[in-house]
């Protein structure tokens, strides 16, 4: 899937479209352990394969931080801003995690534009309601409001 060419100053047409959706990323054990390793959350549910098993999930599954956290992966795989020099997070709302995300699952999100604001300068900021769903999930698994600044 190739990434949605945009230009930030055409954007502000597009409040409430769905303006893209990026590809699917794999969210191995490997990755899930890595993540339990950087912020020393060591819960079996997510690193103890054997043990979790036993759990309502029938396996481990990723923490739901680390499903926020490949956010940035989504957004950068699925939008090329041409006309912009920086970005930054600036923040988000609304965060829940609605469904689990097990080990060697596949996500994908999908980005609605909610608000679109002028910065003073040369930069906008804009609110992006995001859906992640888990290939072959019957529900999402994460859905929020991202929000991000972005400078010409």
């Amino acid at each position: 899937m190739a990434k949605t060419a945009i230009k930030l100053r055409e954007l502000e047409s597009r409040i409430g479209e769905e303006v893209g959706i990026s590809p699917w990323v794999k969210i191995s054990q490997e990755r899930i352990d890595l993540f339990a390793k950087a912020t020393e959350d060591f819960q079996w549910i997510h690193v103890d394969p054997a043990r979790a098993k036993s759990s309502p999930y029938g396996g481990t599954i990723a923490h739901g931080y680390l499903t926020l956290s490949m956010l940035p992966k989504l957004t950068e795989s699925t939008f090329e801003f041409s006309d912009r020099k920086m970005g930054v997070n600036y923040g988000l709302n609304k965060v829940r995690f609605t469904a689990p995300v097990p080990s060697g699952a596949k996500i994908r999100g999908r980005f609605v534009l909610a608000k679109y604001d002028k910065l003073e300068g040369n930069g906008v900021q804009t609110t992006w309601s995001v859906t992640i769903e888990r290939e072959g999930g019957e529900k999402p698994v994460c859905v929020l409001e991202s929000i991000s600044r972005h400078y010409y």
